[in-house]
């Protein structure tokens, strides 16, 4: 096929694509939430994760830069020129969300920030939240996020909390993978075109990707090193969620002899569980 067609059809093909991709990326229904829930939990290992309502993380898709002065807001901290895709997934590794274009210079936290699902306050619904890294901030509003405590842990109870963390979290990097090992040509190198056009390729692949997820049509991912990891940041205490990554901490580290009432509530308090212990 010449050159010249294929230039003309890939352009055709992926805009086209662009007008469905509501129809395949889309936030789960009020009566679907359950279900979402129940696959962090079984992830996790642990009811305390029912609320979980997605997990989310940011990774570098390498491009051709423009030339001077817009190449150096291409670069990222890997020192490779790139665009950004935040993504948010269920427990199967299907997309909910995404959010594409960024510069390679731009970290989680602001990414996040810019997105329509924050700034809209899309996503989770009330009672739930999301599950991200140390790159993004702990908060309960706008958007409830639930990240892992930082090193150094303060107890055991933190510890056990980041280990079930992780195994919730850790989905969307898995996600991430199977998608560059799908097409290694576009995520495994510079994408040869236009960095504006860049977003429209890699939405495509998204869709094509649920398309594959919906079909039970799974790949085995590859390691990714390209994770974003954004600067740590001071929160408002009022936006803050460290009081309810307090309770799920607690809730995690509860005795066997409270998995009864746990049943029963979403949370346990803190000073309920110290109070317990200390009898």
């Amino acid at each position: 096929m010449p050159l010249a067609t294929i230039c003309r059809m890939v352009p055709n093909v992926v805009e086209e694509m662009m007008t469905i991709i509501h129809r395949v990326i889309h936030f789960p229904k009020p009566e679907e939430m359950e279900e979402v829930g129940a696959g962090f939990a079984r992830l996790a290992g642990h009811e305390a994760f029912r609320c979980a309502a997605g997990a989310i993380d940011g990774c570098h898709v390498r491009v051709l830069p423009p030339a001077e002065p817009q190449k150096i807001c291409y670069i990222n901290r890997k020192l490779f020129p790139s665009v950004l895709l935040q993504g948010i997934c269920d427990a199967n590794g299907r997309f909910l969300d995404v959010y594409i274009g960024e510069t390679g210079s731009v970290h989680d936290a602001l990414m996040l920030r810019r997105s329509p699902m924050y700034q809209e306050a899309l996503y989770p619904p009330p009672g739930y939240f999301l599950l991200g890294d140390g790159g993004y901030p702990c908060l309960q509003h706008p958007v409830a996020i639930m990240t892992p405590y930082r090193q150094p842990l303060a107890s055991h109870v933190e510890a056990r909390y980041n280990r079930y963390h992780a195994r919730g979290r850790n989905v969307i990097e898995r996600t991430f993978g199977i998608l560059k090992t799908r097409w290694r040509s576009i995520f495994l190198r510079a994408l040869e075109i236009r960095p504006q056009f860049a977003p429209k390729v890699v939405g495509a692949c998204c869709i094509l990707h649920n398309i594959c997820i919906a079909e039970g049509d799974i790949l085995e991912e590859v390691e990714d090193d390209d994770d974003v990891h954004g600067n740590k940041e001071c929160v408002d205490r009022d936006l803050s969620g460290n009081g309810v990554r307090g309770r799920l901490s607690a809730q995690l580290s509860a005795p066997e002899e409270l998995a009864d009432c746990l049943r029963e509530h979403d949370y346990i308090s803190v000073d309920v569980y110290i109070c317990f212990c200390s009898v």
